[in-house]
């Protein structure tokens, strides 16, 4: 690992990140969500709806911002040549997960200062935020690795959004507590750190590590095959 070419990656997303108007608008949207509901519920929100708006963040921002900055590499034609470069593996990913890191950190400050940070304001919330960070980001990451365009990506970060992002409502769908459904989409991570912060530690911790594990696998088969492709 070298610290030289991580913070040179870094430079670079940085100034590219302000000339790309679709992907400053990916931190204001998630901004005016927490705004709109703040202003539909009188009091502390409940924590599955706050859990809303933390997944929102990190499917949008983190993992939005994470791919679309990948694919457009790709697009260009600039991944191959950085993958081949003498950075390795944890350069890139560190180097470009800084910039999305510092964006997520500043847009959930003040989606949840809106919302009211309080209850997150605790280690179980914490280390669930930060698990549920690293899912976020390198699902991204594997996604933007696997697409071949920009454009590509607006259709592979709607699905992460509803299944991994806005998870918790799927209680307004009502279905029965034991259909296959609900008992599939609780061992979903955002389910899973509403399980950590209100009831079991070590269990939700093991099954988000899983997701966190599978992410993982998922972005180095997409590294190695954008590696060997022709």
């Amino acid at each position: 690992m070298s610290v030289q070419r991580i913070l040179a990656i870094f430079e670079k997303d940085i100034k590219d990140f302000p000339k790309n108007m679709a992907l400053l608008m990916l931190p204001v949207s998630n901004a005016l969500l927490a705004f709109i509901y703040s202003l539909t519920f009188d009091g502390e929100l409940p924590i599955k709806l706050l859990y809303v708006i933390i997944g929102a963040t990190l499917s949008m921002v983190t993992s939005g911002i994470m791919m679309s900055m990948i694919a457009e590499e790709n697009e260009k034609n600039t991944m191959r040549g950085l993958i081949q470069s003498p950075a390795s593996l944890l350069d890139i990913i560190i180097g470009k997960s800084l910039v999305t890191g510092i964006i997520t950190v500043i847009s959930l400050m003040v989606s949840l200062m809106i919302v009211g940070i309080e209850p997150f304001l605790n280690f179980r919330a914490i280390i669930g935020l930060i698990l549920l960070f690293l899912f976020f980001l390198l699902l991204g990451i594997g996604i933007g690795l696997f697409s071949k365009s920009l454009a590509a990506t607006s259709g592979y970060l709607m699905p992460v959004m509803f299944l991994f992002g806005f998870t918790p409502m799927i209680a307004t769908f009502q279905f029965a507590e034991d259909s296959m459904i609900v008992r599939v989409t609780n061992t979903f991570p955002i389910m899973q750190a509403i399980e950590l912060y209100q009831k079991s530690f070590w269990l939700p911790l093991c099954i988000i590590a899983i997701w966190i594990i599978g992410a993982a696998l998922f972005t180095y088969v997409c590294f190695r095959k954008v590696m060997t492709d022709d």
